[in-house]
């Protein structure tokens, strides 16, 4: 699915409203009819108080065409009209128009100066007074307003944006935004949606198909695209009957040091756990008892190091490199991270403290092969690119980072996006139980798993943090978020695969309707 511009969807709407000879009212007419049948799916007609907040331009047009649907169907609606400047849109008059049609209660019309609107903690709010058209931050009594509802306990639904967010753009820290639980967004989600400053202010979203040109929407370039089930499923390779192991790939991991042989373990066994054919742990001395115990289906090799990987030796053919997990930074241990990458012509998967030394010695870049795949989070991201004012400078700085360089880029949290180049691509699976120690360590072997088999580096990182993240989402109906361990995060991954290819429930049929005796 794409992310497109607020720019972008405005154009769509204009190309739309031209090329299929509807007008503007036509089409918010579709658009509230849309969000009327998903809301009154939820209510089934609840007598609980509807208060719908409209802006005097489209957004609030859209607002006054629900209140219509929602009184034609007998709910307790009360429309509100900031009505704080002359300049309405002609979409916006005639919609409020058109609700004299249906009721005797004409909207509220607010002056902007008086008290602000009594709100229930039974109410629901309906936010239609600014969409995506906005690009200055909200001031004065609208951004009391908007304080003013965020204070109140109602639930609030958002139309097309929570007024106040900007779509794709910086905005300042402190600005007015309407908190809403739950956002209609038309046509694509908006880029703020997934980034940790912003996001938040839309709670659970859900895209509305509102019947943009088709041909407009396919060939436009996006800000984004989100990696979704479908896409996902049509990244898998199945398996050949007449198969080996040979043909799934060899993983080497190097990872692990004193106390943290733990993160060699999670990577080694995600690897596994993904298919790889054959996993072998590069480790220090003091470690290989450990991991041979826990994991009897890794092989191992051990440097010079007790207790930690001070040289890199091996005389293994054809291997996908994995470094970083767990490795320390010392110099000795530098100087075999370093040998290790020199030895390679494929693309190697670097997280952890393979990520801290390489930002603190940077001629170890000319090492790094092409396509070769960073996972950092965000301390070690700033170690990498320096630090960022807000989350589109650091997508901005990631962008430029993987262009010079020719690396993909895990920025990962709560929805991990892959900057690959100019591309990006948004992951939607994962959930808070996953911010525990060691997932990170199992998303680096999934996806080193995952380039031993084959998959172009790309599909490796993305389908990779696709399934890491079902993974999560699965066993924690299992664990809870408390509960999950990257351990078993990473026993599940073979079950986020299944997850893949499970028919979709069928919906319960409507029973036929009555058809009235003539």
């Amino acid at each position: 699915m794409k992310i497109l511009s607020a720019q972008q969807l405005a154009e769509a709407d204009q190309i739309t409203i031209e090329k299929n000879k509807v007008t503007s009212n036509d089409l918010m007419e579709r658009i509230a009819q849309l969000i009327f049948e998903r809301i009154h799916q939820r209510l089934q007609g609840s007598p609980v108080p509807i208060k719908i907040f409209c802006g005097i331009g489209k957004n609030g047009g859209d607002g006054l065409a629900l209140a219509r649907h929602m009184i034609q169907h007998g709910y307790h609606v009360t429309t509100y009209v900031t009505n704080c400047s002359k300049k309405r849109a002609p979409e916006f008059l005639f919609h409020y128009d058109k609700i004299k049609e249906v009721s005797k209660d004409w909207p509220v019309l607010l002056s902007c100066k008086e008290d602000l609107p009594e709100i229930h903690p039974q109410d629901i709010i309906v936010d239609a007074i600014f969409g995506t058209g906005i690009n200055r931050p909200i001031d004065g009594w609208m951004a009391d307003l908007v304080k003013h509802l965020n204070k109140t306990p109602a639930f609030k639904i958002a139309i097309d944006m929570p007024s106040g967010l900007y779509a794709n753009t910086p905005q300042p820290a402190d600005s007015a935004i309407i908190q809403a639980q739950h956002t209609f967004s038309f046509e694509t989600p908006k880029l703020s949606f997934f980034l940790p400053d912003t996001g938040k202010y839309a709670g659970t979203f859900e895209v509305i198909q509102i019947g943009l040109d088709a041909e407009f929407m396919m060939k436009e370039t996006p800000l984004a695209q989100i990696i979704t089930p479908v896409i996902a499923r049509s990244m898998y390779k199945p398996r050949e009957k007449f198969s080996h192991k040979g043909d799934y790939g060899h993983v080497l991991t190097m990872a692990g040091s004193k106390g943290k042989v733990g993160a060699a373990m999670l990577t080694a066994s995600a690897a596994l756990n993904m298919g790889t054919g054959k996993v072998t742990a590069y480790l220090p001395q003091d470690a290989n008892v450990i991991l041979q115990s826990a994991l009897p289906e890794v092989m191992t090799l051990t440097g010079k190091g007790e207790d930690y990987i001070t040289d890199f030796e091996h005389d293994l053919k054809d291997v996908t490199l994995c470094v970083g997990p767990g490795l320390s930074t010392g110099d000795d241990v530098k100087h075999a991270f370093a040998k290790a990458l020199s030895q390679q012509s494929k693309p190697v998967v670097i997280d952890a403290d393979g990520l801290n030394i390489l930002s603190a010695n940077k001629k170890y870049w000319k090492m790094v092969t092409n396509n070769s795949i960073l996972t950092p989070h965000d301390r070690e991201l700033e170690q990498l690119v320096g630090k960022w004012e807000n989350e589109y400078e650091r997508l901005e700085k990631a962008q430029k980072l993987s262009i010079e360089k020719d690396v993909i880029i895990v920025l990962k949290g709560a929805h991990t996006i892959i900057v690959s180049g100019k591309s990006m691509y948004i992951n939607d699976t994962g959930n808070p139980g996953m911010a525990t120690a060691g997932s990170g360590d199992v998303l680096a072997g999934v996806i080193a798993g995952l380039l031993a088999q084959h998959y172009d580096p790309l599909t490796a990182t993305t389908f990779g943090v696709f399934i890491h993240g079902t993974a999560g989402d699965i066993a924690s109906q299992t664990y809870a978020h408390e509960g999950l361990k990257a351990s078993i995060i990473s026993n599940f991954i073979g079950a986020a695969i299944l997850e893949l290819f499970r028919p979709e429930p069928q919906q319960p049929q409507q029973p036929p309707q009555q058809v009235p005796n003539k």
